[in-house]
């Protein structure tokens, strides 16, 4: 807020200064800033703003009298260099034939001083000119003193420049501006750089930590601009991409102030986040890693922005074991062909004009001496007089270290930008410009404005090979090189390139990891994790009250699986699948159903068989022995369809065993309906023929035999078993059985089951059995006590009794027995019914056949019922 009022306040000191006289045929400067500057004229000129001193005596603005100088302290040759950068690139577009042909770039170049109302007054004057009068031209138009600016360094500096400047559409390329907050055109319509965004930065730093899997991360932001834009960034991309939380936000005082930089450091050890980034200055981080070694923190990795990525005076040997391994963020570094010839060139002028007087400084401070006349005192205490004939070369000098150019580098692309779209300008051709009418410009008549229009369509290659042109925002195409801090064994610090961040209009944005070159103070790459990660198996639960990267893993339920890590919830199986113990994939549930491979399958299977075989065998003894008595007692038609029926029946409950099919489902339930149907009405009949012949053989009885011939016998078995035989149709067609896999019983089985589709149809079924059944039974009592030669009541009795008993107790065992074994209880009351009939209705009739043949004689039949009576 602070920086803006002082942006308001000196625009309106400088339209004060610059107010015209009413009456007059010129304007007069009334005042004039006195600035520290190079020139060079030229058809064109190019305005430049850099850091050239370190600090200024004069914090406000001030406006000297005629002659003074601002009083500038601690020059900064790197800044010379960046300002010595652009004089080169100017110097190279003039001798290119190519580009700019007839047309003389010049420039002038200020000084800022490290101080923000010294910068803007340069812009200022780079705008207006720094002419004491000028003529007072009809519609203000005429010639401004530069076309653009290239500038300026510090963020805040930029910002307050573009605020006043952009009013007049004035183009700035900054090279070393980073600030997000720039690139909103709507606030800096004429504003363009060459150096990333802090956006990107931060993009950048985001994927360096994706790519390490560091999900909790603390973070270390300037109080200026340039820190809480970053902030803002950070946390935005970070919270979208998901790529990790912070664990702390801490903003560095400008002061330094030990309190506050001890409790930010103290936070930084207590924390379980290993990683910090720091979006702060060099002078910020001199404070901030004394704190560091007093309280001998160690075990961090640092990601460095680009303000201090390359920073010579935190690679020492004392922070070295604190900074070692650190990973950053630095400019694109680029080669410049011919740049060191030219630096060798650049020699005070012996005319000591004031255009000349930044180069004095620089030659001053490489040789430690003074140009005539020196400061009073400076000879007598030892002190060496400049001639600017001295051998630069003979001077060790970081000046000429042309290893590592990575803003001069940014500056070269911001002067061929201007270059290029002054060139593109002056090409048009009137009558398809773009202007109004189709118009074009001339080089007398250009206006700012105008070359604000073709910069932001300049498109042209380096000859390092980078592509240079601006989007929508006036940001150039970013890369950002990426360093590593190398501790080498002599103590010595390298610095050096493991990879590259950019964007490009084909890819996107790509990381490129040199990960074998990177130096690692913990010997691999460390952990900075809130959380560890959730195994498959498992899924991610938040702790509550705390950033989402911290949370609890909890095991999926059963059923349910999860195959990645950290997932965020558990997914169901499909229904044939059931999850695994480790719960992190699905496997095929096993499949259940009465097999003929399992014991209890193979058990029922085979007392089926034997069932069977029991019933040939005696259907074989029976017709064998077809004419004795025991066998023609009571109709043998009868017993043969019995015996048949049994057979059926025995064989009918094999249909239960097996993997359910459509078939099967369908064919079971009516086979063992129609067979004990047609076994009990057998029974049936042949009970109530008893009960004829006996009434029959008392006096007056025998119309009653006949009802009950041979004929009547089959008709009624028939009748009685084709009404089962029609509620099987009925209740197929209807609602058949069908096969179905049942997941409810078990959550690891799937249990193939025959489903009866109707439950009334099955009830009828069942129900009419059991009332042919008891019937039977009731029947059967009644000629329980009949003579013995006419009576197989007791048999029958006794079998119905059986019968009905194993029919009651199969009804709760079925509904509670689930899947297969509700099938075997069903088998089981089959074949457990059917025994009994086969045992009790031709057991003692085997007996005799076989073993008491003398009682298997008609004789000894009527005998016994003679002796009785």
């Amino acid at each position: 807020m602070g920086s803006l009022f002082n942006t308001y306040l000196l625009l309106g000191v400088f339209l004060v200064c610059f107010m015209p006289c009413s009456r007059a045929s010129f304007c007069k400067l009334r005042r004039k800033f006195y600035l520290n500057e190079v020139h060079k004229p030229g058809d064109v000129l190019l305005g430049g703003l850099f850091e050239v001193h370190f600090t200024s005596v004069f914090p406000e603005l001030t406006f000297s009298s005629e002659g003074e100088e601002p009083r500038c302290k601690g020059f900064d040759i790197l800044g010379f260099r960046q300002a010595m950068t652009m004089a080169f690139a100017v110097d190279e577009i003039n001798k290119n034939s190519n580009l700019l042909p007839n047309v003389t770039l010049g420039y002038t170049m200020y000084d800022n001083c490290g101080a923000l109302v010294i910068g803007l007054s340069g812009a200022l004057s780079l705008a207006s000119g720094q002419e004491e009068q000028f003529p007072l031209q009809e519609k203000c138009l005429g010639t401004l003193p530069v076309l653009g600016i290239v500038g300026d360094s510090f963020s805040t500096f930029t910002i307050a420049t573009s605020n006043v400047l952009g009013l007049f559409r004035m183009p700035i390329v900054s090279y070393f501006a980073t600030c997000s907050c720039l690139s909103d055109r709507q606030r800096f319509p004429s504003f363009f750089r060459t150096i990333p965004s802090d956006a990107f930065q931060v993009r950048a730093m985001i994927q360096i930590l994706k790519h390490f899997d560091w999900t909790w991360v603390g973070l270390l932001i300037s109080d200026d601009d340039y820190g809480f834009h970053a902030a803002q960034s950070f946390q935005s991309d970070l919270t979208q991409s998901g790529a990790g939380c912070l664990a702390y936000l801490q903003v560095l005082p400008w002061d330094g102030d030990p309190n506050e930089l001890r409790k930010i450091v103290h936070l930084i050890k207590t924390s379980t986040a290993r990683v910090v980034m720091a979006f702060v200055h060099e002078s910020q981080m001199i404070p901030l890693m004394e704190e560091v070694v007093q309280q001998n923190v160690t075990g961090l990795q640092w990601i460095a922005s680009e303000a201090w990525t390359a920073a010579p005076v935190l690679q020492t040997p004392r922070l070295m074991p604190y900074l070692g391994g650190t990973l950053g963020i630095a400019i694109r570094r680029g080669e410049m062909p011919g740049l060191r010839e030219f630096l060798l060139q650049i020699r005070p002028d012996h005319s000591n004009n004031y255009e000349n007087n930044m180069v004095r400084q620089y030659w001053e401070f490489i040789f430690q001496c003074r140009f005539p006349p020196p400061p009073a005192g400076w000879v007598e205490s030892g002190g060496v007089i400049c001639t600017g004939e001295e051998d630069i070369e003979n001077v060790e000098t970081e000046f000429l270290d042309l290893s590592s150019l990575r803003p001069e580098y940014n500056i070269y692309k911001a002067v061929y930008a201007l270059a290029y779209a002054l060139d593109d300008m002056l090409q048009c051709t009137q009558g398809r410009g773009p202007f109004s009418g189709n118009s074009c410009t001339t080089l007398q008549t250009m206006e700012p404005w105008q070359l604000v229009h073709y910069l932001q369509t300049v498109n042209f290659t380096t000859s390092f090979g980078d592509q240079v042109s601006f989007d929508e925002n006036g940001d150039a195409l970013p890369i950002y090189d990426i360093m590593n801090w190398l501790w080498l064994p002599d103590g010595r610090t390298k610095v050096q390139n493991v990879g590259e961040v950019k964007r490009s209009a084909s890819k996107g944005e790509e990381l490129t990891l040199f990960e074998d070159k990177i130096f690692w103070s913990f010997g691999e790459p460390p952990r900075s994790v809130c959380s560890e990660s959730c195994p498959p198996g498992t899924r991610m639960a938040r702790k509550k009250g705390e950033p989402e990267c911290c949370f609890d893993c909890i095991p999926c339920s059963e059923g349910k699986i999860s195959n990645k890590t950290n997932s965020v919830e558990c997914t169901s199986c499909p229904e044939d699948f059931a999850s695994s113990p480790q719960r992190d994939h699905c496997v095929p549930k096993k499949i259940e159903f009465l097999s003929y491979h399992e014991p209890l399958g193979i058990c029922l299977t085979s007392t089926s068989l034997l069932g069977t075989f029991i019933c040939a065998v005696v259907l074989g003894i029976f017709i064998h022995h077809r004419s004795t008595p025991v066998v023609r007692a009571n109709n043998s038609e009868l017993s043969f369809l019995i015996l048949m029926s049994l057979k059926l029946c025995f064989l009918c409950s094999l249909l239960f065993i097996g993997r359910p099919r459509l078939w099967t489902c369908q064919l079971r339930h009516a086979a063992f309906g129609i067979s004990f149907v047609l076994c009990v009405s057998c029974i049936l009949v042949k009970t109530m023929v008893v009960l004829a012949v006996f009434k029959a053989s008392k006096p007056g009885g025998g119309a009653s035999l006949k009802w009950f011939g041979a004929v009547q016998q089959r008709g009624t078995v028939l009748l009685l078993t084709c009404i089962q035989a029609a509620i099987c149709v009925v209740w197929i067609v209807s609602a058949s059985p069908l096969p179905h896999k049942n997941t409810q019983y078990h959550s690891d089985k799937i249990v193939y089951e025959c489903v009866v589709g109707s439950t009334v149809g099955f009830a009828v079924l069942l129900g009419y059995i059991g009332l042919l059944a008891i019937l039977s039974f009731l029947l059967a009592f009644l000629a329980r006590n009949l003579p013995d030669n006419f009576n197989e009541a007791k048999l029958i009795t006794f079998s119905m009794l059986i019968f009905c008993a194993v029919w009651v107790a199969f009804v709760p065992a079925y509904v509670n027995s689930p899947g297969k074994y509700a099938d075997a209880v069903e088998v089981f009351a089959i074949l457990a019914s059917s025994f009994g009939l086969l045992v009790a209705l031709f057991g003692p009739k085997c007996y005799i056949i076989l073993l008491r043949p003398e009682r298997n004689t008609k004789k000894a039949i009527m005998g016994r019922a003679t002796s009785k009576s």
